[in-house]
């Protein structure tokens, strides 16, 4: 999660990888494909108007998301109920929005991008970072949270592992997750591509650590805290975040809602009420509980991060 940029906390549940997630929820899987098929994959933007999606999804009175089961963008948990930062999120704005119910479809962080535009769910709610190469295929609103990027090291970092560079310079087995924007910035910093290895998600990767087939696992720092804490494993730990680097800038890591390329009209009536709740703050109060904090909450735009 990261959930990323080519793509990238009161505690929140256990943890489900996006392995767990696609097998336990393969019936909720079955529902997202039903009720993509009960809609007719019916394209539903002019490409002139703005779309009129949002119309469809009053009369319908459901919103499909998709998500990649990464915690804490968006999962589902040991009970089978769709949680996790962006899903809570989207059920208010969409409530706001005359949509009264979410439904999940879950698939892999990589396929979020073309499921999407293929219409197997109507928006991408699963924390996806905001870059460049991802505008010139979605939509963004704005992010609704910045972070920052942390390894997930042997106890003790016994190679003092801090940041892309230091992997570089050392050697060591680097890991991250399927299409993570931290693979582009160990690749900046002079680590090929073709060296780091590729798990689905941060449980896979930090068992990878632990087992030593990697010394370090890189995630957004919130994935990487929240599975440690949520394994208890005393074999790893977390490095400080630090704030990677593209061609010498820092890269601002903000991840939020992909929405199809003609459908402005809904993407600029999310923005709307997205704006409304940052202002007043239920944003934070709503993400809180999924260990997002003051630190996390954002000004950047999704024009700012495309450019």
């Amino acid at each position: 999660m990261r959930y990323r940029t080519k793509l990238h906390r009161q505690r929140p549940p256990a943890a489900v990888g996006r392995r767990t997630l696609l097998r336990g929820g393969a019936a909720l899987g079955l529902l997202g494909a039903a009720g993509a098929a009960g809609c007719g994959r019916v394209p539903t933007a002019s490409g002139t108007d703005g779309g009129n999606l949002l119309e469809r999804l009053r009369k319908l009175g459901t919103v499909r998301l998709g998500i990649a089961g990464e915690v804490p963008f968006g999962y589902i948990d040991k009970n089978g109920e769709l949680t996790g930062e962006a899903p809570v999120l989207a059920r208010a704005i969409f409530q706001r929005l005359g949509v009264p119910k979410v439904q999940p479809v879950p698939t892999e962080f990589a396929s979020l991008i073309p499921g999407l535009n293929s219409q197997q769910f109507d928006v991408i709610s699963a924390g996806m970072f905001i870059n460049p190469d991802r505008c010139a295929q979605v939509i963004f609103a704005d992010p609704d949270y910045e972070v920052m990027d942390a390894f997930i090291v042997r106890r003790g970092n016994p190679k003092n592992l801090r940041t892309y560079v230091d992997v570089r310079r050392t050697g060591a087995k680097l890991a991250s997750g399927s299409a993570y924007a931290e693979i582009d910035y160990a690749v900046d910093a002079g680590i090929p591509r073709k060296e780091i290895s590729i798990y689905p998600d941060q449980l896979a990767g930090l068992l990878a650590v632990e087992q030593g087939r990697a010394d370090a696992f890189a995630g957004t720092s919130l994935t990487v805290r929240n599975v440690i804490r949520q394994t208890g494993s005393k074999k790893v730990e977390m490095t400080e975040p630090f704030v990677p680097e593209v061609g010498g800038e820092p890269a601002r890591g903000a991840g939020g809602f992909a929405f199809r390329p003609d459908e402005t009209r809904l993407r600029d009536a999310f923005n709307t009420e997205l704006h409304r709740m940052k202002k007043s703050g239920e944003l934070l109060r709503l993400v809180r509980p999924f260990g997002f904090t003051e630190t996390e909450m954002t000004d950047l735009t999704a024009e700012e991060l495309c450019s």
